[in-house]
């Protein structure tokens, strides 16, 4: 079975159902091929299920990229306040989480219901369950499924190398870290204990909560940092930002471990508190060595094992080279009508609804061009 369509959008993830909507409102014959059997997998399964569709205060900043210019036409163009006035339409009831995250009130199959209306009413037509064979180009694209064959436009990794355009390395990122023997003996029996910290690797560091679980650390402060984070480089955990650890014991009458344990007790959650006081606990209370014990609480340092990987990872980092790529329009610079949209784009937010905004702009800055 064949079918001809001016424009075909591989895969009906956020950006791909963004890109399907926007050009088929411009009236454009569009059809999404999807392997899965549902569109939205990511959306349904984000934010704990409420997702975080966007951030109030996204910005080109809140973007890794080889070339860190590249996200702001797209995020010029389509911000924030235009996906937000799309929510609204739809009435669909959201609130704001801490540093302006945005989320939806009840599940996050609103967002799916609304980007599916969007599409009918654009007349896209979607095909499920639809694995891709085959992606190739004469007078035009023409991509083999399973079950049939497409003619039109079109998709990821594979298909940008097919056509010879440069990738970026990829790599897990927004990813819980691992922690290797030594520290996993010292720390992971307090799988559960958060505190707020600082987290830090080379010149990037993140202030929000930390996680200590079963094999490592997460939470956000940690997934953030693991967007910027090699394997075999040290973090920095400052675990009381902007706070005088030692004072109290520097001006206490009696200076021993009872009163250091109480002071360390305050500022972080009792059992983190005294695990890591007691494998940091200095050899005596010393004015020099309290300094000392202040200095590593600020920097406390640790090399993970690894990330968690692909498997938990939010978003993958790197992809296709942005060089290659219009940053108004997403379209191949060698390859005429081949267009890259979202995740697979060397284009990588920090936590709390920015990919999501990525998504938003980018598919319609591609959805608006075709």
């Amino acid at each position: 079975m064949i079918h001809t369509f001016d424009v075909l959008v591989l895969g009906a993830g956020a950006a791909g159902l963004m890109c399907a909507a926007e050009a088929g409102k411009r009236g454009r014959r569009v059809a999404i091929v999807e392997r899965a059997n549902r569109a939205g997998k990511k959306i349904l399964i984000s934010g704990g299920g409420r997702c975080n569709f966007t951030n109030m205060y996204c910005t080109p900043d809140n973007f890794l990229s080889a070339n860190p210019h590249f996200p702001k036409s797209a995020l010029a163009r389509y911000t924030p306040s235009d996906f937000i006035a799309l929510v609204e339409k739809h009435r669909i009831p959201y609130h704001e989480k801490t540093l302006g995250q945005l989320f939806c009130d009840r599940p996050a199959s609103d967002i799916t219901d609304m980007l599916e209306l969007e599409r009918q009413s654009a007349g896209v037509e979607t095909f499920l369950n639809s694995r891709i064979r085959d992606v190739r180009r004469t007078t035009q694209f023409v991509v083999r499924t399973d079950l049939a064959e497409f003619h039109a436009t079109a998709l990821g990794y594979d298909v940008a190398g097919q056509f010879g355009l440069k990738i970026r390395e990829t790599r897990p990122a927004l990813a819980p870290f691992l922690l290797g023997p030594k520290e996993r003996a010292e720390y992971c029996d307090l799988a559960g204990v958060s505190a707020e910290v600082t987290v830090a690797t080379g010149r990037h560091s993140f202030r929000e909560k930390m996680l200590i679980t079963h094999r490592g650390l997460s939470g956000p402060a940690i997934l953030q940092i693991s967007s910027y984070w090699s394997k075999g480089e040290p973090i920095q955990i400052d675990l009381a930002p902007d706070r005088d650890v030692t004072a109290p014991i520097r001006d206490a009458k009696v200076r021993d471990m009872a009163a250091a344990r109480f002071v360390f007790q305050r500022l972080l959650p009792k059992r983190l508190a005294t695990r890591w006081l007691d494998l940091h606990a200095p050899p005596d209370l010393t004015n020099q060595a309290l300094a000392e014990l202040e200095r590593q609480a600020h920097g406390w340092s640790l090399t993970p094992a690894d990330t968690e990987g692909y498997e938990k990872a939010e978003v993958t980092a790197g992809g296709v080279d942005t060089d290659e790529l219009s940053s108004k329009t997403m379209e191949s610079r060698k390859v005429p009508g081949l267009f890259f949209v979202g995740e697979v784009v060397d284009v990588t937010g920090h936590l709390g609804g920015h990919n999501f905004q990525w998504a938003w702009a980018s598919g319609a800055a591609a959805g608006r061009s075709i």
